[in-house]
C-alpha cells in the first residue's frame, strides 16, 4: 500500500523531481477515449488522452450540457486523437495532452487551453487590506453580517475536531454539491497530509460552528484544500458564509506574516461557479505549480450543431493566448450573444476576445440537432 504522504506528494507536489516523474509517466500513457451521449437533446461529448480529464474535464462538460450521460470507452492512439478520428460520432472532443506534445498552433476548429488553472491571493502584513480586494457590495455585506451573525474564526486542533469536520461538513457538502462526481482527499490522507501539516478553521456564528476549511501550510503559503458547511446545507451559500470564511482566513494569514493564500484551482472555463465566486477576491490566475502545469487541453469541435453552439456560447474559456498571461475567449453568433456577464478580469488574465461561431466553425458538417438526426462519418 502506498503511504498517504507519498500519494499526496505525487498528486500535488511542485517538487521538480515529482513533476518530471509525472511527465515521464504521461509520455508512456496509452490513450483511450470516452464518449458521452446525452439522455435527451445535447451534443455528444468525448474526452481522450491523459486520464486526469475523466475526473476534471468530462464531468464538468457533462454537467453544463445536462440531460444525463451514457458513456462508452475504447482504446485509441495519439494520432487519432490529434485529428479527431478517435471519436467519429462525437460533436465536441477534449484531449488532455502533455505540454511537450501540444500543437504549436491550434488546428482549425480547435482551442488550446491550460489543463487547469490556479487561483491565489497575495497577502501582506495588513489584514485590513484584504477587504479592499472585494467589491464594495461584497465588502459591505461581509462587514454587516460579521456583526449581525456574530461571526468569528476558530482554529481547531484535536483529532475529534478533524473527524467532526470531515464527516459532518466536508463529506456531506461534497455529496450534496457534486453527487456522483464528488472527489476529495481520502480521510487518512487528509488527516496526515493536511490536518497534521496545516490548520483546520471553523467559522462560528454566535459560537456555533457552521462551516470549516482544512488548509495545508507550505512555507509561507497557506493552501486551501477541503471545505464544507454544517450538514452540507444550501443556506450558507445564500448568506455569504463561504465568503466570510475566506476573508477571515486571508486576514489570519496576513496577521501571521504569510505571503500567499492558495485558493486551489479549477477547469479553465469562466462558467465554472467556483471561478466566478473566487474571482470576487481578485486572485492571481496562473498555471498550477504541480504536474498540471505540464499539461494542456485541446478543445476540438467536430460537428457544427445548434447544441454545440449553445454549449460553446454558454461556457467561455481561458486559453494560453499569444502573449503573456491567459486570454479569455467568448463565442457568439447572430442568435447567441457573447456571455460577457461571465467576467474575466483578474491578474494573470491579460485580455479577452470574442469569436464569431460562423467563422470559427466554417467548413464543418452542419446539422440542426446532431445527436438526434444522425452523424455524417468523418473522413
Amino acid at each position: 500500500m502506498i503511504p498517504p504522504n507519498w500519494r499526496y506528494a505525487w498528486n500535488n507536489s511542485a517538487d521538480p523531481l515529482v513533476v518530471r516523474a509525472h511527465g515521464l509517466a504521461d509520455a508512456v500513457t496509452r490513450p483511450s477515449v470516452t464518449v458521452s451521449r446525452p439522455a435527451g437533446r445535447g451534443p455528444v461529448l468525448a474526452y481522450g488522452g491523459l486520464p486526469h480529464g475523466l475526473t476534471h474535464v468530462l464531468p464538468f462538460l457533462e454537467q453544463r450540457r445536462g440531460a444525463g450521460a451514457d458513456r462508452s470507452r475504447h482504446r485509441t492512439t495519439w494520432a487519432e486523437l490529434a485529428d479527431g478520428r478517435a471519436a467519429r460520432d462525437a460533436d465536441l472532443l477534449a484531449v488532455g495532452v502533455p505540454s511537450r506534445a501540444r500543437p504549436l498552433r491550434p488546428p482549425r476548429h480547435c482551442l488550446l487551453l491550460p489543463f487547469r488553472i490556479n487561483l491565489s491571493v497575495p497577502v501582506g502584513g495588513d489584514p485590513a487590506a484584504v477587504l479592499q480586494r472585494l467589491s464594495r457590495k461584497a465588502r459591505q455585506q461581509h462587514v454587516r453580517e460579521l456583526r449581525s451573525r456574530s461571526r468569528t474564526l476558530q482554529v481547531a486542533t484535536s483529532e475529534a475536531d478533524f473527524d467532526s469536520f470531515y464527516d459532518g461538513m466536508h463529506l456531506p457538502t461534497m455529496q450534496n454539491r457534486h453527487r456522483d462526481d464528488a472527489r476529495s482527499e481520502e480521510r487518512e490522507s487528509a488527516r496526515i497530509c493536511l490536518f497534521r501539516r496545516g490548520v483546520l478553521f471553523y467559522l462560528c456564528e454566535s459560537d456555533r460552528r457552521v462551516a470549516g476549511m482544512l488548509c495545508r501550510l507550505e512555507g509561507r503559503t497557506l493552501v486551501v484544500r477541503l471545505a464544507g458547511v454544517e450538514a452540507g446545507g444550501e443556506e450558507p451559500y445564500r448568506s455569504g458564509t463561504y465568503m466570510a470564511m475566506y476573508v477571515l482566513i486571508l486576514q489570519w494569514a496576513a496577521e501571521r506574516g504569510l505571503t500567499r493564500v492558495d485558493l486551489s484551482g479549477c477547469e479553465p472555463f469562466l462558467s465554472k461557479g467556483i471561478f466566478q465566486f473566487k474571482r470576487k477576491m481578485h486572485p492571481v490566475v496562473a498555471l498550477p505549480d504541480n504536474h498540471f502545469r505540464e499539461k494542456n487541453l485541446v478543445l476540438r469541435v467536430l460537428r457544427d450543431t445548434e447544441e454545440v453552439r449553445d454549449l460553446l456560447t454558454a461556457n467561455p474559456v481561458l486559453t494560453t493566448g499569444t502573449g503573456q498571461g491567459l486570454e479569455a475567449v467568448y463565442f457568439h453568433d447572430q442568435d447567441r450573444p457573447a456571455r460577457l456577464d461571465l467576467r474575466w478580469e483578474c491578474p494573470g488574465v491579460s485580455s479577452h476576445r470574442t469569436v464569431d461561431l460562423d467563422e470559427f466553425l466554417v467548413g464543418l458538417p452542419r446539422s440542426p440537432h446532431g445527436n438526434l438526426t444522425g452523424h455524417p462519418v468523418l473522413p
